[in-house]
């Protein structure tokens, strides 16, 4: 029987820090159009659906061939969770008699991410036992030298206290999530409501495919980047 699979992109429309990100134009489309273009590309996607407060938003992912879902404003506040986004799109589509085995969530801030990464990302999921999958980037392992304060005032290790004191070329290798890819069966997700399981593997990236456009420098790399590649 196959699998079906949702795709969400929560997008919303306030953003401090860039104003209206998802959609500035990103060579010849907008931003969030680059992450409808993985979904629609992947092999495993069933359906691809923008969730988000913003008109604008929800009228250009429609353009560009995704399904999309008006998130209600207090989803989309600054603290609001992509989780509660989820959450609010299954329940939606539920009532419209549509339910899915699993669920991927691409944050539209992930324009290096492809279908190649998604497609892949599902095959190691899939030739796992695991329950739920994020994207990585490897990391400065100097973090597992760190000290943290216990209860009592005195200092630990922040994973154990023999690896303050070891050569960093001893330590294991450390990773961060990236917010590219978030990969989880949909029952696992209704339990907790969150995209973390105790199952969880990884989908391991480069620091350049890990780029999120958080700010104006991030957009401007990304930009350059994309121009390089299709030069």
């Amino acid at each position: 029987m196959t699998n079906k699979i949702l795709a969400i992109i929560p997008a919303r429309g306030g953003s401090k820090g860039l104003p209206k990100k998802n959609i500035l134009d990103l060579l010849s489309k907008p931003l969030i159009v680059w992450s409808i273009d993985a979904a629609l590309n992947s092999k495993y996607i069933t359906k691809t659906l923008v969730s988000s407060d913003n008109d604008e938003i929800l009228s250009i992912s429609k353009k560009y061939g995704s399904s999309t879902i008006k998130r209600p404003d207090i989803l989309a506040t600054d603290t609001a969770s992509s989780e509660s986004a989820v959450l609010d799109a299954l329940k939606k589509l539920k009532e419209d008699s549509e339910e899915y085995d699993y669920l991927i969530l691409l944050q539209p801030t992930s324009p290096l991410r492809d279908a190649k990464d998604i497609d892949e990302a599902f095959e190691i999921f899939f030739n796992s036992d695991a329950t739920a999958l994020i994207s990585v980037c490897e990391t400065d392992n100097k973090i597992l030298k760190a000290f943290k304060k216990n209860d009592s005032g005195y200092i630990d290790g922040i994973s154990n206290n023999d690896y303050p004191f070891a050569r960093r070329q001893d330590l294991p290798k450390t990773y961060m999530s990236n917010g590219a890819i978030y990969i989880i069966k949909v029952d696992e997700f209704l339990k907790s409501e969150k995209l973390f399981t105790d199952k969880t593997i990884s989908y391991v990236m480069s620091d350049e495919k890990s780029i999120d456009v958080d700010t104006k420098e991030d957009f401007e790399s990304i930009e350059t980047i994309l121009k390089v590649k299709n030069a």
